[in-house]
Order: structure tokens, then C-alpha cells, then sequence
């Protein structure tokens, strides 16, 4: 009896402490949601109010009104949206082919990939910046687009997957004349979905939230994505606090709704994928 009452108390108290970590996780978010309907100048009175007496939404009219926003929210979803459909094509294709497939040199190629991890990607800023002055795709989308296509972690998470996949289906298919392309879209694609939704997941993420190659690659502020838009407005409001922290909150909200809503499939998967031998 006394036994039941101590793993009771330990449940309890496990709990009771991951709920107050998540509340002090989740605090700077609320406080940010919190400043951004303040009106201007209330966030730098003293002591600092932890919500507003009167909310407003004028902080987010200005930024669709007068920053243009709605334009670098259309810019970020266009990226984030045609580089997550075009690396999860190639990153499945690739995946398949390390998994279900026979070539001289495959695992040399795989471990070249995998040592491609280990480079710092502003390694690889100037390289890259180079080729695409050298044809013209300086100050477009797809010169954002293209670089980030496919990824090595993309690859790999989407080989180990494939790697679980019954062979038994794959010969079958090969049996009845299947094409390995029409093997790739009909058996070994759909039976990937978790770890497409995954992939996908970590490349719109990414993509969302890549500030340095929009950067360095589009010049025109008409072509921003919402990060460099941001760090823009930065510049030139730095003393607008809550303006700063309602451009955060239209930045953040996709994301997490996003992220909250696929989790059940995100999470599950990447520990698999991990764990998989």
C-alpha cells in the first residue's frame, strides 16, 4: 500500500514539474504576444506590465498597412512551399535509391553525403553565391530555391526509412513489371507518408526560418521573406517594442501551427529513423 502511494507521489511530482518547465518555457512567448497588443510606448514604462490594460491590434494594422507585410508573408510562403515539395521529391528519390537500389560505389556516395554534414554552411555561402551570379539568378526566388532543393539529412532520414520497408513488396512489384520509378510513386512513396510529413516538416521549418541566404541572394526588398523583412524593420524601429514583437508573433504563428498540428507524426518518426539499424 505504502509502495502505491510513493509511485503516486513520484507521478505526481513528475508532473507537477513538467508543467511548471512548460509554463517557463511558454512564458516568453506569452509575454511577446502580450507586448504586441500594447499600444505604442507601454512596453517601456516601469515596472513593465505583463498584459495590456487595453488591448489593440493597431501594432499588427501597422505592419499590414505600412510595412507591407502581407507581401514578405506571401514571399515566405512561396519559398518555404516550393523548396519543401521540391526536397521532399528529390530527398524520397534519393532515399529510395540508397535503400532499394544496387550501384557500383553506393555506400562510398552515401558516406561522402554523410561527410557533407560535418561542413559549416557558410562554407559554402560564397561557392554558391558565385554560380548563381555566374547565371544570373542573383535577386530571384529561384536562386533561394534551387541551393536548398535537396539536403543530406533529408536523404538520410528518408533512406533509413526505406530501409524498414518490406522488400517483399518491392520484389513483388518488380515482378509484375513494375518500373523502378512506378515502384518508387505507387509502393515505396505512400508507405512513407510519416516520414514524408516529417521531412516536409523540417524543411519548411528551415526554410521558414532561414534568415542569411535570403539574405546574401535577394537585394530587391519586394522579394524579402518575413526573417530578413524583420531584421529590416528592426533597423528602423528599434525602439518600437511592441511593433518589433507583433512582425515576431506574424512570423512564430505559422510555424507553431504547424508544428503542433503534424507533431503526432514528426516526433514518432525522427526516433525511429534514429534508432534504426
Amino acid at each position: 500500500m505504502n509502495y502505491r502511494w510513493i509511485r503516486l507521489g513520484k507521478r505526481l511530482l513528475g508532473y507537477a514539474s513538467l508543467s511548471l518547465l512548460a509554463v517557463w518555457t511558454l512564458l516568453p512567448f506569452g509575454w511577446m504576444v502580450a507586448v504586441s497588443l500594447m499600444p505604442s510606448g507601454a512596453a517601456s514604462t516601469y515596472p513593465v506590465p505583463l498584459w495590456p490594460d487595453a488591448p489593440t491590434l493597431a501594432q499588427y494594422t501597422a505592419l499590414f498597412a505600412q510595412f507591407h507585410m502581407a507581401r514578405y508573408l506571401a514571399n515566405s510562403l512561396l519559398l518555404a512551399g516550393s523548396i519543401t515539395l521540391g526536397a521532399l521529391l528529390l530527398n524520397a528519390m534519393a532515399g529510395y535509391a540508397f535503400a532499394m537500389l544496387h550501384f557500383r560505389g553506393k555506400d562510398a556516395l552515401l558516406r561522402l553525403l554523410l561527410m557533407a554534414l560535418l561542413i559549416p554552411m557558410h562554407i559554402t555561402i560564397l561557392p554558391l553565391f558565385l554560380m548563381l551570379r555566374a547565371v544570373g539568378l542573383i535577386n530571384t526566388y529561384l536562386g533561394v530555391i534551387l541551393p536548398n532543393l535537396a539536403s543530406v539529412l533529408g536523404i538520410f532520414l528518408m533512406y533509413q526509412f526505406m530501409r524498414t520497408l518490406p522488400l517483399s513488396l518491392i520484389e513483388a512489384a518488380r515482378m509484375d513489371g513494375a518500373s523502378e520509378f512506378q515502384i518508387f510513386w505507387r509502393v515505396a512513396l505512400p508507405l512513407s507518408r510519416p516520414m514524408l510529413v516529417s521531412v516536409g516538416m523540417l524543411t519548411f521549418l528551415g526554410s521558414w526560418n532561414d534568415f542569411l541566404w535570403p539574405l546574401v541572394v535577394l537585394t530587391q526588398h519586394t522579394h524579402y521573406t518575413l526573417p530578413v523583412a524583420l531584421a529590416n524593420l528592426a533597423g528602423e524601429h528599434i525602439q518600437d517594442i511592441e511593433l518589433m514583437m507583433a512582425g515576431s508573433v506574424v512570423t512564430l504563428m505559422p510555424v507553431l501551427l504547424l508544428f503542433l498540428v503534424l507533431q503526432r507524426f514528426y516526433i514518432p518518426v525522427l526516433f525511429r529513423s534514429g534508432l534504426a539499424g
